[in-house]
């Protein structure tokens, strides 16, 4: 009788599906919005320094090293800081309206003729701030508004997205700066955040109180990088993330000029393979969850995690004609993002449930760090690789490099995983 009247409270309280739940829903349409709106910010702000002030190589590369920096500056010290707020879903819509204003300065400036290369960068540099703060924030807003069981479901939506933002972003962004120019295009993106940020305000859900310990910055952001690195599974889930990334961008930084200079594929043959790649983004996060209640979340981040790097082999191999060209690389990135859905959605999971509430914006903070801050360096050592050993045995490298990012996890205790891991002590 007492088990009986157990599973009947239980589910009265069970909560509805996610299609059900209007909170998260809100917070689902937000998210999505404001990626759009990253997606096309970040093809519309570069021509506008092309189309508008007629920029050089060397004047692009501080554009994207602006846009960059304050991932490496700011993600450690703002994950302690936004920490210690009991208000991060006012954060995410500062950030949101923030991020607006900014892009409507560009569009305003040049009319009056008064746009310039500092203005850009600085531009660049505050939109990559505001950002860091949003997503950092974002972390904690999330398992505030998703139950533990949906959690799994949640990511895969979220992720769903992301994939589409990737595939619909750039090109409207491109189809905008022809209709109406680069800098009228951003004043339309600064709409986009604007939604986002209507989305949030109606969320009413409230967020976890986190009871600060005391402690200074430095001790807080020691605590929360201990946790990180001496926790049996988000150890080497950040350390194969890490290990991917950074060889995915030795293999990408060169990946575009072998393509076209090595293997002679035309831009509108690369730009199909690509667009494929998109579209397994968008079939990875449908079937990441299928996957994860049929073999459990740890095999399938492992799966992941080899899918991931492994079809990218098949670009330095590749050769014959244009259509069995087309088709390599095609398969090499569709198969490849379906790779990475699976094995993010599966990490970012792990991440949301195996973390304390109390360390949760350090964590996040912690993964932005390093995940951000190993691509710039990946895209270095590819370039330079690509000088100094040729560009198709560095493809080999990286390909190889990002494949042995796995390993970290078959020596762990991820690859046994088959429930939801619990939250860490």
């Amino acid at each position: 009788m007492s088990s009986a009247g157990d599973g009947t409270a239980e589910a009265a309280t069970e909560p509805p599906p996610l299609f059900r739940q209007p909170e998260f829903l809100k917070l689902w349409a937000a998210q999505s919005i404001s990626q759009l709106g990253d997606q096309v910010t970040l093809l519309a702000l570069p021509l506008v320094a092309v189309l508008t002030l007629d920029a050089s190589a060397a004047q692009m590369g501080f554009l994207v090293a602006a846009e960059l920096m304050p991932h490496l500056l700011f993600s450690l010290f703002a994950g302690v800081w936004i920490e210690r707020s009991q208000r991060r879903r006012h954060l995410m819509i500062l950030a949101d309206v923030a991020r607006a204003g900014l892009l409507v300065s560009v569009p305003v400036a040049a009319a009056f003729d008064l746009l310039s290369f500092p203005q850009l960068y600085a531009v660049a540099f505050a939109v990559g701030s505001f950002a860091v703060m949003f997503d950092i924030s974002y972390s904690t807003l999330f398992i505030a508004v998703v139950p533990r069981r949906d959690i799994l479901e949640a990511n895969s939506k979220l992720s769903l997205s992301r994939s589409v933002s990737f595939v619909t972003g750039p090109s409207l962004a491109g189809f905008l700066v022809q209709l109406v120019t680069a800098p009228v295009t951003l004043l339309l993106d600064a709409f986009s955040f604007l939604g986002s940020a209507l989305f949030l305000t109606r969320i009413r859900t409230k967020e976890p109180v986190v009871e600060h310990d005391g402690n200074g910055v430095l001790r807080s952001l020691r605590d929360g990088m201990r946790f990180v690195l001496t926790d049996e599974l988000i150890r080497p889930e950040l350390f194969c993330a890490a290990t991917v990334n950074l060889f995915n961008y030795v293999f990408h930084a060169i990946f575009v000029l072998y393509a076209t200079k090595e293997l002679g594929v035309a831009p509108g043959t690369l730009g199909v393979a690509l667009g494929l790649g998109a579209v397994g983004g968008i079939l990875g996060a449908l079937g990441a969850p299928r996957l994860e209640r049929a073999i459990g979340i740890g095999p399938a981040m492992v799966i992941g995690a080899v899918l991931f790097p492994a079809p990218l082999i098949l670009v330095p191999i590749a050769s014959g004609s244009e259509l069995k060209l087309g088709v390599m690389l095609a398969a090499a990135e569709f198969l490849s993002a379906v790779g990475v859905m699976i094995f993010d959605v599966s990490a970012v999971s792990m991440q949301f449930m195996r973390t304390p509430d109390r360390i949760r914006a350090r964590t996040a903070g912690t993964f932005r760090f390093v995940n951000y801050g190993i691509r710039p360096i990946g895209a270095l050592l590819g370039g330079a690789l690509g000088t100094v050993i040729g560009l198709q045995t560095t493809l080999w490298v990286g390909a190889v490099g990002a494949l042995a990012g796995v390993l970290w996890l078959v020596f762990s205790p991820i690859p046994r995983l088959r429930e939801a891991p619990a939250e860490a002590a």
